[in-house]
């Protein structure tokens, strides 16, 4: 576990120089969770402005033997960006899942998750695993077909071409006859969006600038932390939510013994969050290797849980 550690904070190094490197500067959203972002975002999930998390937990608990029914009974589950598994266990009891496989790269927050669901599921065999899981990686020893698990609509932060490409790997990792439970947002009024985002509370500010106090614990960085402010915006052609963090002043800073600097007004862009229409859920699983087997949503339709089949004989892209 600590070489997995130590390989995911030195991609988190080089990543980080990449991204403010770049003329428009970026860092991945993936950086968001350490142990301190892993337990913002949790808080984050009970907010009243924030749906996704209250909604997909309604949708599992009330169709959750229609899921089971076409994602397998007694198949090990894997749930890529595990977190709190909060949601876990009502898939977890409706397919009857003998074995989970929790992928996710706080491993600290990961293995505390798990002590309060071996209390939630009784007999349940977990074998975690921490990493990133937008790379490749190795499974432990399973026995097929398997269920992946992805709720939170996490499928959301990756731009179209990233999102084929993660989803495809998953059909790879998880192999012939495999099935993929996902949860995906939906496009909708964008005050809603920018509220969920932004939420009077400050908890997704919080959330948003725990990555600038991480880069300056981790890689040294001397970023004035206090000269950034959190926004979220919706933009329209794009179909989807973006955070950043804007400069309210010129600002010199080091990160790992690199010197950057930045305009007032200038922004760090942390995080897309794209939505999606039925239609296009059901475009992005075929292209991704999936056949989507059946979608329930709310009656507002804000978030949609689907099951896919994993295609036979996918071809590369």
């Amino acid at each position: 576990m600590a070489e997995a550690l130590a390989e995911v904070l030195d991609d988190f190094g080089r990543a980080t120089l990449a991204g403010l490197s770049q003329p428009r500067k970026t860092v991945a959203a993936r950086y968001f969770y350490d142990d301190r972002g892993s337990r913002l975002f949790e808080e984050i999930t009970r907010l009243p402005e924030y749906y996704p998390t209250r909604t997909e937990t309604a949708l599992l608990q009330q169709h959750s033997a229609a899921i089971a029914r076409l994602a397998g009974h007694g198949r090990p589950v894997v749930e890529f960006g595990a977190g709190s598994a909060a949601k876990t266990p009502i898939l977890l009891r409706a397919t009857e899942a003998s074995v989970y496989v929790p992928i996710d790269i706080s491993g600290e927050f990961l293995l505390e998750s798990m002590e309060d669901l071996v209390k939630a599921v009784p007999g349940l065999r977990v074998m975690p695993v921490t990493g990133d899981f937008t790379k490749p990686l190795r499974l432990p020893p399973l026995e097929g077909p398997l269920t992946g698990f992805f709720p939170g609509s996490t499928i959301g932060n990756f731009d179209h071409r990233s999102a084929l490409t993660l989803l495809r790997q998953f059909r790879d990792m998880l192999g012939e006859g495999s099935h993929l439970v996902i949860g995906i947002d939906t496009r909708k009024d964008p005050r809603l969006l920018e509220a969920a985002y932004d939420d009077e509370a400050g908890v997704t500010a919080a959330f948003n600038l725990n990555l600038l106090e991480r880069i300056n614990r981790e890689l040294s960085g001397t970023i004035p932390v206090e000269a950034f402010e959190h926004r979220a915006i919706w933009h329209d052609g794009l179909g989807r939510i973006e955070m950043h963090l804007l400069a309210t002043r010129a600002v010199s800073f080091r990160v790992a013994g690199r010197v950057f600097s930045m305009e007032a007004g200038e922004t760090i862009h942390t995080e897309n969050s794209y939505k999606y229409t039925p239609e296009e859920a059901r475009l992005m699983a075929r292209a991704s290797g999936w056949e989507p087997l059946s979608c329930w949503s709310d009656d507002d339709h804000r978030f949609g849980v689907h099951v896919w089949a994993a295609m036979p004989d996918v071809m590369q892209p």
